[in-house]
């Protein structure tokens, strides 16, 4: 990669694991592509990576005896608040400390890079939820780029909010009220991200405002995404003023049969490697695998309808429920009790898994999720079916995107009364695996793998992309 040799970029991402992810796979494949990357996020991250014994070594797998061979560096900064406050509760005063006293100290830890530490970057690659980067990035005079991190659609969805909310009801009150964008199929006020809702927090509200105010101080915007997956939404955000330039699908190579240069990880909890091991015990497309992501936490409810029909099921199934984070004020569900003895050999209760390398086994025959993005991505890239269970943010459009347009999967919905019925889970999972359309399901599934395949080959239309992009910021 002569064009990339000896360019710096420096990535900022939020200490929040479904963000770091992306951001830590742009990297090594800006790594793979001959660029430099200083990664950098908060000192909470560096604490819990500590205390999941996570060391952020990276180490290139081609490397050769020469010190100056391409690489990840991690760093941190402070959001200016201390290791024990309670970010979940107080997300308003979180993101005004990271506004100011945060991006203060990255702009510190900038001078200090490129001063005493020799660097300098051609390009600063930013979080969407953390805007104020752009502005950090322009008084060190340093072109910025942003990776979206959720879906094209939704980022047109906002984007069209912001810029044209005449395209939107007065009201959006009606889950059933339909709205018509550029690029995407009619969706009602349910499948919006649930950011731009009446019943989101204004502080939600505001982020993302932010973001879009600022967009116009972004030259680039590139996005966890592929032309096969999103085709007509990023064409149609082609004609806009914030086109944006797909790169994904960002997941770790083997998941789509290539090799993993960069070994490391920046993950903020340990997973449970015997997962793996009990997968390989049992029979191709069997398991029903759940987990519903780092955030996200089920109500007893949820639980007791979710285990009663996995019971029920008779088939084998793997379970991610990962606990609350110390102090939150979410409180998880238990399972019933003698669950776990009733389903002993045929079920795997975890708190966290390696979701990739579960995805990508050939025992899993399908995927209860939450339909965040990173696990979108992850299950359309293994060819893995899905039962959708979106709760809020980006969840409900990705849903619509995987069932309705995609068609890999079926949407689990609760009852008019707000609740997950028993007999809903057991209808969905009978559906995705034995019902008519499973066969149809499966195909198509294996047909969306085979695009990401495609779309990250050499030549394919996200490396060509990415090379695109690098040949811009190494002028």
């Amino acid at each position: 990669m002569g064009f990339g040799e000896q360019v710096n970029v420096l990535v900022v991402t939020l200490a929040l694991q479904g963000h770091m992810n992306p951001m830590l796979k742009l990297s090594k494949l800006l790594v793979s592509k001959g660029l430099h990357v200083t990664l950098v996020t908060t000192e909470l991250a560096r604490h819990l990576m500590l205390k999941s014994n996570i060391n952020g070594a990276f180490n290139n797998t081609q490397q050769t005896t020469n010190t100056n061979s391409p690489a990840i560096n991690l760093e941190f900064f402070s959001d200016g608040l201390s290791e024990d406050f309670n970010r979940d509760n107080n997300h308003d005063i979180f993101m005004e400390f990271l506004r100011t006293k945060g991006s203060e100290n990255l702009s510190n830890l900038i001078t200090n890079l490129t001063t005493n530490g020799g660097k300098k970057f051609s390009c600063i690659i930013c979080n969407p939820f953390i805007p104020w980067v752009a502005a950090v990035a322009a008084k060190h005079d340093i072109p910025c780029a942003m990776l979206w991190i959720q879906a094209s659609a939704v980022f047109s969805i906002y984007y069209h909010f912001f810029k044209h909310p005449n395209l939107f009801p007065k009201s959006l009150d009606d889950p059933k009220e339909t709205v018509e964008l550029p690029g995407l199929p009619i969706l009602e006020v349910q499948d919006l991200p649930s950011f731009i809702l009446p019943s989101a927090p204004k502080s939600f509200n505001k982020m993302v405002s932010d973001i879009f105010s600022n967009v116009d101080k972004i030259k680039w915007v590139l996005g966890n995404s592929f032309n096969e997956l999103e085709e007509d939404v990023i064409n149609s955000l082609a004609l806009t003023s914030s086109p944006i330039l797909p790169i994904g699908p960002l997941v770790s190579p083997f998941l789509l049969g290539n090799e993993e240069k960069i070994s490391g990880n920046i993950d903020m909890w340990s997973a449970e490697g015997s997962c793996i091991e009990w997968l390989d015990k049992k029979p191709t497309s069997s398991v029903i695998y759940i987990s519903f992501g780092s955030i996200l936490v089920l109500s007893q409810q949820q639980i007791d309808s979710i285990a009663i029909a996995l019971r029920n099921s008779k088939k084998p199934f793997l379970w991610v429920i990962k606990p609350p984070q110390k102090n939150s004020e979410k409180k998880c569900g238990e399972l019933p009790i003698g669950f776990l003895e009733e389903t002993k050999g045929r079920g795997l209760v975890v708190a966290w898994s390696p979701q990739e390398k579960v995805l990508i086994h050939k025992a899993v025959a399908c995927f209860i999720t939450h339909c965040g993005w990173n696990s979108t991505l992850e299950t359309a890239s293994a060819g893995v079916p899905v039962i959708a269970y979106p709760e809020w943010t980006d969840q409900p459009t990705d849903a619509k995107l995987l069932v309705d347009v995609l068609k890999v999967g079926v949407r689990m919905r609760n009852d008019k009364d707000g609740v997950l019925s028993q007999k809903e889970v057991e209808r969905c999972i009978m559906e995705v695996t034995d019902g008519p359309n499973a066969e149809k399901i499966r195909k198509r599934a294996l047909e969306l793998k085979e695009a990401a395949k495609k779309a990250v080959a050499p030549g394919g239309s996200s490396d060509k992309n990415i090379d695109q992009f690098i040949k811009e910021i190494s002028v």
